[in-house]
């Protein structure tokens, strides 16, 4: 967003990393329930008693949250490609595929999904770019900086279409649906 909309300041890095942790924290709460219940909960009541059981049942739900989100994005290549890293046959089902496989696979799934969202908020912003700078050069005004001039109406494009709700919302979307 800072980037898209050419503010290197606004809004600040650390408003932007407690956003970004408490959306984490919003998508991740039913996974962190889940294995608060199935693992932690009885391990402290000690019904779990060995260290294997206990990583056994919390990564359960952690293992099925990445799965999902990495069928979601129809990103099945992701974790060949980490097989084939590890020197492992394509797996038949979720419980052949290891979790130190799984976990790059996820993060590359979501990395790719983070380049479309950005690809996508840039473009209405590169235009406007595109016709400040082009209605300057046409007027002769070589001298007076684009970004200067595109900056207050591309915030004013973001405040009317309400982009931190529309942001917020298709993020948790993703995640959520």
């Amino acid at each position: 967003v800072k980037r898209a909309l050419a503010t290197q300041e606004l809004p600040p890095t650390q408003v932007i990393m407690a956003l970004a942790f408490f959306l984490t924290l919003f998508v991740m709460m039913p996974t962190i329930q889940r294995v608060y219940n199935d693992a932690i909960k009885p391990f402290l009541n000690h019904k779990i008693t060995t260290g294997e059981e206990f990583y056994n049942k919390a990564i359960k739900p952690i293992r099925e949250f990445m799965f999902k989100q990495i069928e979601k994005g129809k990103r099945e290549k992701d974790i060949d490609l980490f097989m084939y890293f590890a020197g492992k046959k394509r797996p038949k089902n979720r419980d052949d595929v290891p979790t130190y496989v799984l976990i790059p696979a996820f993060m590359i799934s979501e990395l790719t999904k983070a380049f479309w969202i950005g690809v996508i908020l840039f473009i209405p912003f590169i235009i406007i770019d595109m016709v400040v700078s082009s209605t300057l050069m046409s007027m002769g005004m070589i001298m007076v900086p684009p970004a200067m001039i595109s900056l207050p109406f591309k915030i004013i494009l973001f405040v009317l279409v309400d982009g931190w709700h529309l942001l917020a919302y298709e993020l948790v979307r993703s995640y959520v649906r």
